[in-house]
């Protein structure tokens, strides 16, 4: 049995060797983010401020949650190449564009009994570009969607909905329920002779869904803070910009060689997990600095990836690259 992705985290950062944490970049951060708490400007509300994201009084709100987010997986392109792109976004809000048109357009694309037997020529027409480019891992993306439909059908008749309920306002819960149930979300590795989770894509479903709901009704659970950070390729590159996480001189050369990793090899894992701990660590530190607010590690990924967002360019031009997978769990 995996180690949960907390005790992943601790244990990947306590042997790695190629990933280090600084505990001065920590502090840094972490007043800077006690500071987005205090002033309001780091707040679950702000999920439902992005234009492509459902409102908690959408009906069908936690099924397109369920359907982006097993489909929320590789978007990256090469930085000299021109990506995919639907609606003038890019990446995660690309698919998210994607849905709501299909949406907009009668595809029943919420319903497990259309997805659970699409077609790559059907997804394709759905996910289209407004450039050249394919989306990534397209025969991934069907097989994800025939997985999870076909299970919904099979045990939770027909709605993700189902699954929320059954965890009774537990984040731990729902998150073994999703890991167990739909195997396309079963991120592990072994990593130095330890099975360890790191579970991006099952977690940020979990926070999405207290995002969307603002912590109420489906979006209530009593332990949320017991999600990590959603460890990805761009989180990273915020906390490297930090001075928080450090890397050695042999993954820096494979970075910036433009090295395809290979899910689950030790340098990608360390990476992963030392993220985890590092924002563990941050949120750590932010909780002692605040008196009448909460931070939780939601929070602080949401924080970082948007940061990431907002100045890719000058993260690309302090030479801080990313670390390429094609991989179905991030």
């Amino acid at each position: 049995m995996a180690l949960n992705p907390r005790e992943s985290g601790k244990l990947i950062a306590t042997l790695a060797t190629h990933v280090k944490i600084n505990r001065e970049g920590i502090k840094k951060l972490g007043d800077i983010l006690v500071e987005e708490i205090s002033t309001g400007k780091l707040s679950p509300d702000n999920f439902s401020q992005v234009d492509v994201h459902p409102n908690p009084e959408d009906p069908w709100a936690i099924d397109w949650l369920f359907v982006v987010d097993t489909l929320n997986f590789c978007f990256w392109h090469h930085e000299n190449e021109e990506g995919w792109k639907v609606d003038g976004h890019t990446g995660y809000f690309a698919l998210c564009a994607a849905i709501n048109r299909a949406l907009s357009e009668e595809v029943k694309i919420l319903d497990p009994d259309f997805y659970s037997t699409i077609t790559e020529d059907r997804l394709l027409k759905i996910l289209r570009s407004d450039t050249k480019v394919k989306v990534p891992l397209l025969s991934e993306r069907v097989q994800c969607l025939h997985e999870v439909g076909l299970t919904l059908m099979e045990k939770f008749d027909g709605s993700f909905k189902n699954v929320v309920i059954k965890a009774e306002n537990s984040a731990e819960n729902l998150l073994n329920l999703i890991v167990e149930n739909f195997s396309c979300f079963k991120d592990e590795a072994e990593y130095k002779g330890n099975m360890v989770s790191i579970y991006k894509r099952a977690q940020i479903l979990v926070g999405d869904i207290w995002a969307c709901f603002r912590g109420k009704d489906l979006g209530h659970f009593n332990d949320i803070e017991k999600i990590t950070m959603f460890a990805d390729y761009r989180v990273p590159q915020t906390l490297l910009w930090y001075d928080i996480l450090e890397y050695d001189e042999d993954l820096l050369k494979m970075l910036k060689e433009n090295t395809i990793f290979k899910n689950g090899k030790e340098m990608e894992v360390e990476i992963r997990g030392c993220s985890i701990h590092a924002v563990e660590l941050l949120q750590e530190y932010a909780s002692s600095k605040l008196e009448d607010k909460k931070i939780n590690s939601i929070l602080i990924d949401h924080f970082l990836w948007d940061f990431r967002r907002k100045h890719a360019k000058e993260v690309m031009e302090k030479g801080l690259p990313f670390h390429k997978v094609f991989s179905i769990y991030y």
